[in-house]
């Protein structure tokens, strides 16, 4: 209950004051480039723009959890009944090492 709580929270943040909302989750996460967040939005977006920020997705999906000490939790479980295989990446794994089959 706590998590759907945090949750209606958030979103009610990110439409009352959308400016707020978005500069502070942008100062949480891992910016190259730090960004006023920008209200404006574009018809076919379902963010606002933030036009000055820069961000990294690698790092923030991957990098990040290596820093803070998870490199060795588990990242993708992969599982297959076709091949009857399994196999678990952490988030320290370097892919190039294992490349696609």
């Amino acid at each position: 209950m706590r998590i759907m709580n945090r949750y209606r929270d958030l979103y009610k943040a990110s439409l009352t004051d959308p400016a707020s909302f978005w500069a502070e989750g942008g100062a949480r996460g891992d910016l190259d480039s730090r960004a006023a967040a920008d209200s404006r939005r574009h018809p076919a977006a379902a963010l606002p723009l933030v036009p000055d920020a820069e961000l990294n997705s690698c790092a923030n999906a991957l990098d990040r959890h290596v820093d803070g000490g998870r490199g060795g939790q588990a990242a993708l479980i992969y599982d297959s009944p076709v091949t009857e295989s399994q196999r678990t990446i952490t988030y320290s794994t370097p892919l190039h090492v294992s490349p696609a089959r």
